[in-house]
């Protein structure tokens, strides 16, 4: 297999001990190339060493609507300028959180809006990360007319929200949610969805696969994803992993990297 996993902090600390071991047994395991978004600017430098000492990991830096209260609006330029001088395949993670406790509702859509303008210049696709706010992420696609499409990362709206997204270029990522019994919700989404409309993601080191609670998430898991998704869907994990693939690399551009 060829898998890749499209949302996998593997520049986290909790895999300096061990990176290049994980790393190795994903190749192993078939899991070739993995998307390594970012959240904060002062960690960039941290996304970029590592994507550089691996091959087959490509960042996606960004800034993230859980931690506005940490971003300064120089990081914008910066990301800017960041682009001009480095390869990404997106921008990400980016979006809107109203499920955190006390959300700052206007720094979080200064950020959504202000990242959407600088991957739309760029040409770049987006990684999103959305919750309780899904009808607004895709107004504000919407409205900067975006079109370069991404992927919702962990996506918990309903199929209509889906849809919407979708029919903006949008890939849904199906993750380690989906490989719990009682995921019935999340379930018959991703079953109504075209299979061209899905990727498969880790989010490692969190969101772990039933039977991996409290413990690390690893992109070693991803098989386990795609076993989950082929199992919902009634498909072959051949079929699943084959078309799961081109999807992404057709998102984010990696069909020749």
């Amino acid at each position: 297999m060829d898998l890749i996993d499209t949302h996998c902090h593997i520049d986290a600390a909790t895999f300096d001990a061990d990176r290049d071991a994980v790393l190795d047994h994903c190749q192993a395991l078939g899991v070739r190339r993995l998307v390594v978004p970012g959240y904060v600017a002062r960690h960039w430098d941290r996304l970029f060493a590592v994507c550089d000492a691996h091959p087959g990991l490509f960042p996606a830096p960004g800034l993230h609507p859980m931690y506005t209260a940490g971003h300064r609006r120089g990081e914008l330029g910066r990301l800017e300028r960041l682009l001009a001088e480095r390869e990404v395949v997106a921008i990400g993670e980016i979006g809107l959180d109203y499920f955190i406790d006390d959300p700052d509702y206007a720094a979080q859509q200064h950020y959504l809006e202000a990242q959407i303008a600088i991957a739309k210049a760029a040409g770049l696709p987006l990684l999103l990360h959305i919750r309780k706010a899904q009808d607004l992420v895709t107004k504000a696609l919407r409205d900067a007319h975006f079109p370069h499409g991404g992927i919702a990362h962990a996506f918990n709206g309903s199929l209509q929200q889906a849809q919407k997204l979708t029919e903006l270029g949008f890939k849904i990522a199906a993750g380690g949610a989906l490989t719990f019994d009682g995921a019935k919700r999340i379930g018959r989404m991703i079953r109504a969805l075209p299979l061209a409309d899905l990727v498969l993601e880790t989010d490692a080191p969190d969101i772990p696969p039933q039977g991996h609670q409290g413990q690390r998430n690893s992109p070693e898991n991803l098989p386990l994803v795609l076993q989950a998704l082929a199992r919902v869907r009634g498909e072959s994990a051949a079929e699943v992993a084959r078309i799961t693939t081109a999807n992404a690399e057709a998102v984010l551009g990696l069909g020749s990297m």
